[in-house]
């Protein structure tokens, strides 16, 4: 088994301290920040990426790096509710959320040392976040028990009744991908149109991705949401029963994705802005940029050249699929409507969990 295989967490959101003892942040269980410590609220499915890296930077620094990791929207939200007393230092987190955050104040403008290298397409032009792992949404099935879906189409089928999932879009960035993806091929009408007629069979959604590859690797659904950096290191180095796919529009149409990075930004009014510097420079250095193909990402440095056997992977995974451009102002100026939307006309009165925090099993 490889030093980056991964078994999810089902529950609640993984606390995880690198170097050290667990660290309870929320709920007066612990101090948030202790002096050495960097606090890192992060997106899941980079969890043992982070641990195996993060070691480097903690002897180099001598700073303890703390890590809350949940939904892409939740680590967000979260933000929001501290904005009077912050606790983290450096949040990563998928677009739109990032923007969001930019938004709403909740990020300080920093251009690490790595500045140069990322290209321009690939960061907030004021130095609000940057991309860390470059990413593309994806879907999962399990091949034991369902055959690959071609479609959307195709998960409205009857041998996919109650066997279907996918990450809340109010608290997950996966989540909110497939809604901007059909929002993008369809028009917001058709897409929602579509969610509510999917909906039929959808068994539950979950507040993070990183639940469902473990849920569809067991059996407890045939088919979920995605993304291909998770889907694939859990696939290989967590030897889960899950093959990643890109659905089509229509039968005989290019199978579609977009990019889906996880950003990384720095904090505003963090407990300790140096260290949360110094953590940021570091993660976009070329030493760890180099290792982001391990755990099948592909680097936000343009002057990083992904190489070995998981970048063949990864980049002969997408390569007959059309990647879509995203307009992420419009996602921006659409994304609280589309997550009401998604409560009053995709949940609606089905009496179904909007989030599953800790599934049975």
């Amino acid at each position: 088994m490889s030093q980056f295989s991964k078994r999810k967490t089902i529950g609640k959101a993984l606390l995880t301290g690198v170097a050290a003892a667990w660290l309870a942040i929320a709920g007066g269980a612990g101090p948030a920040h202790a002096a050495s410590a960097v606090v890192l609220y992060t997106a899941d499915g980079l969890e043992d990426f982070y641990k195996a890296i993060l070691v480097n930077f903690e002897k180099k620094t001598g700073s303890r790096v703390n890590i809350v990791t949940s939904g892409s929207g939740a680590v967000v939200n979260r933000l929001q509710t501290e904005k009077d007393s912050p606790k983290a230092d450096v949040l990563v987190t998928l677009p739109p959320f990032v923007q969001t955050a930019v938004k709403d104040g909740l990020l300080e403008s920093y251009k690490s040392s790595a500045d140069s290298a990322i290209p321009a397409s690939r960061k907030d032009p004021n130095g609000y976040w940057a991309t860390f792992v470059d990413d593309y949404a994806s879907f999962i099935y399990n091949p034991k028990l369902a055959k690959a879906p071609e479609t959307f189409e195709d998960l409205l089928k009857p041998e996919y009744k109650g066997q279907v999932s996918y990450s809340n879009p109010i608290t997950a960035g996966d989540g909110m991908a497939v809604v901007i993806l059909l929002e993008k091929l369809w028009g917001e009408d058709k897409a929602f149109a579509y969610l509510a007629k999917l909906e039929q069979d959808v068994k539950f959604h979950t507040k993070g991705t990183g639940y469902l590859d473990t849920l569809v690797g067991r059996g407890e659904i045939k088919v979920a949401n995605g993304d291909i950096q998770m889907d694939m290191d859990d696939k290989v180095h967590g030897g889960l029963a899950i093959e990643p796919t890109f659905l089509r529009p229509a039968p005989g149409q290019q199978p579609v994705t977009f990019s889906l990075p996880y950003a990384i930004a720095l904090v505003k009014g963090g407990p300790n802005p140096a260290g949360g510097k110094a953590l940021i420079d570091y993660l976009l250095s070329k030493e760890v940029q180099a290792k982001v193909t391990d755990v099948f990402g592909l680097p936000a440095r343009d002057d990083v050249q992904p190489t070995g056997a998981n970048a063949k992977a990864i980049l002969a995974a997408v390569k007959d699929v059309k990647v879509v451009e995203v307009d992420w102002n419009h996602v921006l100026e659409k994304q609280k409507a589309w997550q009401e939307r998604w409560r009053s006309e995709v949940i609606g009165a089905s009496n179904k969990p909007i989030e599953v925090v800790k599934p049975n099993g």
